[in-house]
């Protein structure tokens, strides 16, 4: 089976996002064990008293790893997107720290606010800036940190 280009390039970035939400989750783990994390955003999110949609149909004791997996999906779906663009720009090399830096703030202007979590409210500077690092860490790795041949 021949693929295009395209479709290639789609799973490929879906690939290096399931690799890039799965070292987040080492980076979390990482910076929640150090004290600079209070509770990651998958941690709320399972954490939430009254779950809405999927995860109210999840025993409590599942959630934890359920959440984990709706983040690897998240993670797939965003490199999947990232590899859909076109060429030229993921090529650039700050494109994908700033790509990880922009889903960062659809949860936090967006999914947090809208599930009442604590991130939504007031997060500590150093908080934020493990957040930060780890979604960086995302783009870096969606961005692949070498140099490809051109055409």
């Amino acid at each position: 089976m021949v693929m295009d280009e395209q479709t290639e390039e789609i799973l490929h970035g879906a690939m290096r996002g399931a690799v890039g939400s799965m070292a987040m989750t080492g980076m979390r783990t990482f910076t929640a064990d150090a004290g600079l994390v209070r509770e990651t955003p998958p941690q709320s999110i399972a954490k939430q008293r009254r779950p809405s949609g999927v995860l109210s149909r999840v025993p409590k004791s599942r959630r934890r790893a359920t959440v984990e997996v709706l983040h690897w999906t998240v993670g797939i779906v965003g490199g999947a997107i990232f590899g859909a663009l076109p060429d030229d720009l993921r090529r650039v090399r700050w494109f994908g720290p700033a790509y990880g830096l922009g889903i960062l703030a659809s949860y936090d202007f967006g999914i947090a606010p809208l599930l009442g979590l604590k991130q939504a409210k007031r997060p500590k500077p150093a908080e934020q800036a493990a957040l930060i690092a780890d979604h960086l860490l995302y783009g870096l790795i969606l961005s692949e940190l070498r140099k490809r041949p051109r055409d």
